[in-house]
């Protein structure tokens, strides 16, 4: 039976806590899977500086989630950037932050979707299953591991329709146990491993030279990237202030992860080795430190991590795009909301159908490990952009603090304001360097015409979009910063009642 056109629309409920927003920016961020793949795409761009790296990265992110937390403190929202920017800094750029989260997220999930298929390929090979129906389960295949990981989305996807509350208690536990897992197996590594720790690990200026210490902290600020979601279920938080807390904690967390587990790798493998094994790291990690049944944890709490991530960017990337359609700057069918589940269902399914889209695409580059690269450095581009902007709308939206002392001025100002300038300086230099490094483009995570055509795309589509929301929709967000009640209660289109 269909909902009355004259009944009050269904909302989005509000039932999360702290540990919710936990979960989500923890899953999100998905230390294990950068750890476990990560570390060795960041060995071979900074060598042993890993550790430092990932330190300077996390100062101005650090400034980048004050900024959240006081803009969010200021007007919850859960188009987040998308609404700030666009009030603070202008329309234009609003919609391209929302735009490039939205593109950024969605590339992600393609991506990762295929690493997720790659890890639950392998874990059945170590249970002794090499062959299905004929076909060789072959781990280092990109089609058969995007194939497989196109299936865990949807499983995923399922997970994320019936409600957040269900996904993030979901997420919860796979946390706990990759956690546990990542923490013995780094800490066994730590006290056997046979090469001694040197401080000049902790040197970022030992970095070779500039374009590869920008490259890294690139690469780091992608290790940080993730805990933004937890502001993406502001609405749905009984607290406004649990969000900015969730976020937090899950950042501070990361970090000690990040230093403890790249430590931790280099004391057991080489800088030469970790790049050699790549994407294999954790798992090479698990074998030289156990004998089996036990060397296998390592590569479930892998799989555990992949799946929370994939879950926990469907769930922002949905009501991102459910903000814009309340604006009519995105069709209506982004805002309907499911009237069983309390969330918007059509639109995450949507959200895993794009994914999906981008992961068949994603089989041009054939080898997988050059696919993952190929992303990473992409989407850091990407991410220093849309956080370096929310950063800057935080500090022109509360500039009248500088008068207010010297603590709220920091908070409000000037740490985000550095911190933004210092994300979008790293990321200009960088993209120059991509631009300069080579004089043809080809399908190669080397090639810097490539590298620099992915956020460049998104850039250019998002603009696209844009003008056609400004003169097509004729939506209010280009006037207003974002669309007006009357837009919103229109665009709110009550959906059918699932049937079970």
């Amino acid at each position: 039976m269909s909902t009355s056109p004259h009944s009050r629309p269904p909302g989005l409920r509000r039932s999360l806590g702290v540990v919710d927003g936990v979960a989500l920016a923890a899953s999100s961020t998905a230390a294990t899977t950068s750890i476990g793949i990560g570390m060795g795409a960041l060995a071979a761009t900074v060598g042993a500086q890993a550790p430092a790296v990932l330190l300077v990265a996390f100062l101005p992110i650090i400034g980048i989630a004050a900024a959240y937390a006081r803009l969010n403190r200021d007007e919850p929202n859960m188009g987040s950037g998308y609404v700030w920017v666009g009030k603070s800094l202008g329309p234009w750029l609003g919609f391209l932050t929302g735009w490039v989260t939205l593109v950024g997220t969605v590339i992600f999930m393609a991506y990762t979707s295929a690493v997720t298929g790659s890890v639950v390929l392998q874990f059945a090979a170590k249970a002794g299953l090499h062959e299905l129906a004929g076909v060789r389960l072959d781990a280092n295949s990109t089609a058969l591991s995007t194939a497989v990981g196109l299936l865990v989305l949807v499983g995923v996807t399922v997970t994320a329709v019936t409600g957040v509350r269900k996904a993030t208690r979901f997420q919860t536990w796979l946390l706990v146990f990759e956690y546990a897992v990542l923490l013995v197996f780094c800490g066994i590594a730590l006290v056997t491993g046979e090469h001694a720790f040197q401080w000049s690990w902790l040197n970022p200026f030992a970095v070779g030279d500039g374009t590869s210490f920008a490259q890294g902290l690139v690469l780091a600020v992608f290790f940080f990237w993730g805990w933004d979601a937890a502001f993406s279920v502001t609405e749905e938080t009984k607290n406004v202030r649990d969000v900015g807390r969730g976020g937090f904690i899950a950042l501070f967390s990361m970090l000690a992860l990040f230093l403890y587990g790249s430590v931790a790798f280099q004391r057991e493998l080489s800088v030469p080795e970790l790049i050699a094994e790549g994407p294999q790291g954790l798992t090479h990690l698990g074998a030289r430190l156990a004998a089996e049944p036990w060397a296998t944890l390592p590569l479930l709490a892998l799989m555990f991590s992949a799946v929370a991530s994939l879950q926990s960017s469907v769930i922002p990337t949905a009501r991102g795009l459910l903000a814009m359609g309340r604006d009519r700057t995105m069709g209506p069918v982004w805002t309907r909301i499911s009237p069983r589940f309390g969330s918007p269902a059509i639109g995450t399914v949507l959200v895993m159908a794009i994914a999906g889209a981008v992961a068949l695409l994603a089989l041009a580059i054939p080898r997988l490990n050059e696919m993952i690269l190929a992303a990473v450095n992409s989407i850091g581009l990407i991410v220093a952009l849309y956080y370096g902007l929310t950063a800057l709308a935080c500090a022109v939206r509360f500039r009248p603090l500088l008068r207010s002392g010297a603590a709220p001025a920091l908070r409000a100002v000037v740490a985000p304001a550095v911190s933004g300038i210092a994300l979008l300086g790293i990321g200009c230099y960088l993209g120059y360097s991509y631009l300069t490094m080579t004089d043809h483009f080809e399908l190669s995570p080397d090639n810097g015409w490539f590298m620099l055509s992915v956020p460049v795309a998104v850039v250019v589509s998002g603009l696209a979009v844009a003008a056609w929301a400004k003169y097509r929709r004729r939506s209010a967000y280009f006037t207003h910063g974002r669309g007006t009640p009357e837009e919103s209660a229109a665009a709110a289109e009550p959906a059918e009642p699932e049937t079970v």
